[in-house]
């Protein structure tokens, strides 16, 4: 069995106005640096990250020591033309209430299909997690909708992937048996 640590990025200027950000590269904010200054980062033997910068940065000043690997995978959605975006932006965009009355089923105009996205992201950590060798704890730096996608996959208990919403700088203990995450809880608290 591993320890994992699924660690969402700190904030970006896009989240503090509450902007859809996917594939934007982003980095961090000044506040999002200082929220993680202040954080202990739980021990673990390998860190892995998405490839956008606001992962980076997170796992930079999280795990300053670790050489992270590098998941293509693991990152996040494409919101397609609601990219930049938030939602008294998109307020009459009558794509985007299509979206909000699909509850988030519906793929994003120009961007990437929700499901599509989701097993992406699950086929993804399961690749990474069958490398590890017993006994291992790794810390996976990633976005908030690939801990979602994964943890509606894979953790038990069960849940729906908007129950496992987690704020940025925020992050879920769990165990790995091959098969499941047994999810331990929030961390910091």
């Amino acid at each position: 069995m591993n320890r994992l640590y699924f660690i969402r990025h700190g904030k970006t200027a896009g989240n503090e106005l509450k902007r859809y950000i996917g594939r934007t590269d982003e980095p961090l904010s000044p506040a999002g640096r200082g929220e993680l200054a202040g954080k202990t980062a739980p021990q673990a033997d390998i860190v892995a990250i998405s490839p956008l910068r606001r992962c980076r940065e997170s796992a930079q000043i999280l795990y300053p020591q670790a050489a992270p690997l590098v998941v293509d995978g693991l990152r996040e959605c494409d919101f397609g033309d609601f990219e930049g975006k938030n939602y008294l932006e998109l307020a009459g965009n009558a794509d985007y209430q299509a979206w909000i009355d699909s509850n988030g089923t519906l793929p994003f105009p120009h961007g990437e299909e929700p499901l599509a996205f989701r097993a992406r992201c699950v086929r993804a950590f399961e690749e990474f997690a069958g490398g590890l060798q017993e006994g291992q704890s790794a810390a996976l730096v990633v976005h908030g909708g690939t801990i979602m996608a994964i943890f509606a996959a894979l953790a038990l208990p069960k849940r729906e992937f908007y129950d496992w919403q987690i704020e940025n700088g925020q992050g879920f203990g769990a165990v790995w048996d091959g098969k499941a995450l047994a999810f331990e809880g929030k961390l910091w608290q």
